[in-house]
C-alpha cells in the first residue's frame, strides 16, 4: 500500500509540478491542468491515464483501478485504489500522468537527467 507521503515523493523534483489544497483534496498541478488528486480519505487516487485506455484497465485489474465521477469521464482520468499499488507502481503511474502535461521538451530533458 502506499500513502501520501509515497504520493509526494513520487512527484518530488517533476519539473513544472507543484502540490496545491483545493478545498479538503490535495492536488498536483502542472500549471492549471491536474494531474493527481488525492481523496480526502487517502484510500484513493485520480489520476491523469489516457481515456481510450481506461474500461481495459478497469475490467483488468477491478481491484485496482475504477471509474471516475460522472462529472470526470470526459476527462483523461481513472481512479486508483492506494491500498492495490505498490511504489513502483505508484512512480509509472506518476510519471505517465505527468507527461501527459509537459511538453515533450521537457519530458526529453528529465529522461536525460534521471
Amino acid at each position: 500500500m502506499v500513502d501520501l507521503a509515497d504520493i509526494r515523493n513520487a512527484t518530488a523534483g517533476l519539473p513544472r509540478s507543484y502540490e496545491v489544497l483545493v478545498g479538503d483534496r490535495i492536488k498536483f498541478r502542472v500549471g492549471r491542468i491536474v494531474y493527481l488528486a488525492v481523496s480526502p480519505d487517502e484510500e484513493s487516487m485520480g489520476i491523469g491515464f489516457p481515456k481510450e485506455e481506461r474500461d481495459a484497465a478497469i475490467a483488468a485489474e477491478p481491484e485496482k483501478f475504477f471509474r471516475p465521477v460522472p462529472s470526470d469521464e470526459r476527462y483523461q482520468w481513472i481512479r486508483v485504489h492506494l491500498d492495490a499499488i505498490d511504489q513502483a507502481e505508484l512512480r509509472e503511474l506518476v510519471l505517465d500522468a505527468w507527461r501527459m502535461c509537459v511538453p515533450k521538451k521537457v519530458i526529453a530533458e528529465w529522461f536525460g537527467a534521471e
